[in-house]
C-alpha cells in the first residue's frame, strides 16, 4: 500500500530542475527549451502508457463463462479506460502548453501579463 502512495512522487522526480544562471532573463530561450523538453518527455511517457494499455486490453480480452470473472475483467478495463481518458486530457494540456512555449507566451499570467 505504501508503494502506491509513493508512485506519484517518484513519477515527478525523474527530471533535473532548471537552474537559473546569474543575470538570466525570465523565460529565456534556454529555460523555455528546458520546459519544452520536460513536457515532450512527459507526453512520450503518457503515449507509451496508452500503447501498453491497448496491447494489454487486446491480449487479455476474453469471453469468460463465469459472470464474476467477466465482471472483474470489465471493471478492470473500465478503470484502465478512465485512467487513459484522464491522460488523454493531460496530453491535450501538454500540447497546449508546448504551443504557448512556441509562441513565447509561457510563464506569464493570462490576465495581467505578470511573471508567474
Amino acid at each position: 500500500m505504501a508503494k502506491a502512495a509513493e508512485q506519484p512522487r517518484e513519477r515527478f522526480t525523474n527530471f533535473t530542475p532548471y537552474e537559473v544562471k546569474k543575470g538570466e532573463e525570465y523565460m529565456s530561450a534556454d529555460m523555455l527549451q528546458h520546459f519544452k523538453n520536460l513536457l515532450l518527455q512527459w507526453k512520450q511517457e503518457l503515449m507509451e502508457e496508452v500503447d501498453r494499455t491497448m496491447h494489454h486490453m487486446q491480449e487479455d480480452a476474453a469471453n469468460y463463462a463465469d459472470p464474476s470473472d467477466r465482471a472483474t475483467q470489465e471493471e478492470e478495463f473500465s478503470l484502465e479506460l478512465r485512467t487513459r481518458d484522464r491522460e488523454r486530457k493531460l496530453i491535450k494540456k501538454i500540447d497546449q502548453t508546448i504551443d504557448r512555449i512556441d509562441k513565447d507566451d509561457y510563464g506569464f499570467c493570462d490576465q495581467c501579463g505578470v511573471e508567474i
